[in-house]
């Protein structure tokens, strides 16, 4: 069961953008070796954690698992980048 973040969040999304999107999951799954799936969750949890400390734009999330170098050796490790874009800091946390 594929997670639509759009659907949760209460963005809707024209084909050309569910199209992209599922191509991006695709070439990450690639990559990564994890599923859509399990990408979907990861980004649905870090959401759910920075959105108590912080008002986030979701309409510029980005959130990627991918390969990059180790720094220990010449080997290659997942890396998960994101670009969170951040409207406000709340002040209290929660």
């Amino acid at each position: 069961m594929l997670l639509d973040l759009s659907k949760l969040f209460g963005r809707s999304k024209n084909s050309k953008d569910v199209a992209k999107e599922r191509l991006k999951l695709v070439l990450i799954h690639d990559r990564a070796n994890v599923s859509p799936e399990f990408l979907e969750m990861v980004k649905g949890e870090i959401i759910k954690v920075i959105k108590n400390y912080m008002d986030v734009d979701e309409s510029g999330l980005d959130i990627q698992l991918t390969r990059t170098k180790s720094d220990e050796g010449d080997g290659v490790v997942p890396a998960l980048i994101a670009n969170i874009p951040i409207k406000n800091v709340k002040s209290s946390g929660k």
